[in-house]
């Protein structure tokens, strides 16, 4: 019998096998991140570029919360891994990327299509490395709070600054201008810079400041309702000043760490983030008991 013998019962009952629905909801919800996406793209194609940008910063809250949808309700799955993984790279790479081009970058010709074709591969390269070293086992604990490089949801958001600004009548800044803050921003996500994440914090509220706690969230989306700009402008730099301090915070985990090693012991450092290289080095044979990691 071949694999794809389906008279075969046990084939058909593997094969057609429902499927429960706190599996799709995850994926749905990623479904609707791409649909945000790839009409931020036709919007920004057409002028209207006010839409596109909330097209994104929905498509990001959407990023936001499928994970720890699937998490809540046990809806993992490597297609739905797959499939964000994918949606993370048309959201928040092809599509800022092509909004400034359209927008700006293209009075540089072809420098400017460069700079956005830059930051669209390093969206790609910056989650593929993810995918690759989710499950690195030399990783130190500490190191499983911190991103490396900026993530690819941050990048998209703080590389449309300059779109925030021209929305505040701040004036425009020179399109040389624009396409060196998309590179820096591009250089930051597929950089070695730790970046605090937060996933592994479980913040408990304490039940008196539950109440304010809503109450604040609702005051964040009324301003960002009714100040977009000013919120996006000043949420972009606050998260640009704030890198240096997950950095130092990396560092002193990683001092730490080497402080409490054996006495009189040679104490490694905490391995750096991999690079390109390495990631492309084949795995070694005593690997080979390990389970496969999700690409």
């Amino acid at each position: 019998m071949t694999p794809y013998d389906f008279k075969d019962p046990d084939v058909r009952r593997r094969r057609f096998r429902p499927i429960p629905v706190r599996m799709l909801v995850p994926n749905v919800i990623t479904l609707l991140a791409i649909c945000a996406g790839l009409t931020s793209i036709r919007l920004s194609i057409e002028g209207r570029m006010s839409l596109a940008v909330y097209a994104i910063v929905f498509a990001a809250a959407l990023d936001g919360i499928d994970g720890r949808i699937a998490r809540m309700i046990k809806g993992q799955s490597k297609f739905g891994a797959e499939l964000d993984s994918l949606a993370d790279f048309v959201n928040f790479g092809v599509a800022p990327a092509l909004m400034l081009y359209f927008w700006q970058l293209h009075e540089l010709g072809n420098a400017g299509w460069i700079a956005a074709m830059v930051f669209a591969i390093s969206g790609g390269l910056r989650l593929a490395r993810f995918n690759a070293t989710m499950d690195d086992p030399n990783k130190p604990a500490f190191a499983a709070n911190f991103f490396t490089g900026v993530p690819a949801p941050a990048g998209a958001i703080t590389v449309l600054l300059p779109i925030y600004v021209a929305f505040l009548d701040l004036g425009r800044w020179p399109a040389v201008m624009t396409a060196a803050y998309t590179l820096l921003i591009a250089f930051l996500m597929v950089s070695r810079l730790p970046v605090f994440s937060g996933k592994t914090k479980r913040m408990r509220v304490p039940p008196e400041l539950v109440l304010p706690a809503f109450v604040a969230v609702i005051v964040f989306i009324a301003l960002l309702i009714a100040y977009p700009w000013h919120v996006l402008s000043i949420g972009t730099v606050l998260y640009l000043l704030a890198l240096p301090l997950g950095y130092k915070s990396y560092r002193d985990q990683a001092r730490a760490m080497e402080a409490t090693g054996p006495s009189g012991s040679e104490v490694t450092s905490p391995p750096s983030a991999p690079t390109l290289a390495n990631l492309s080095e084949p795995p070694n044979d005593d690997d080979d008991d390990r389970p496969g990691r999700l690409h």
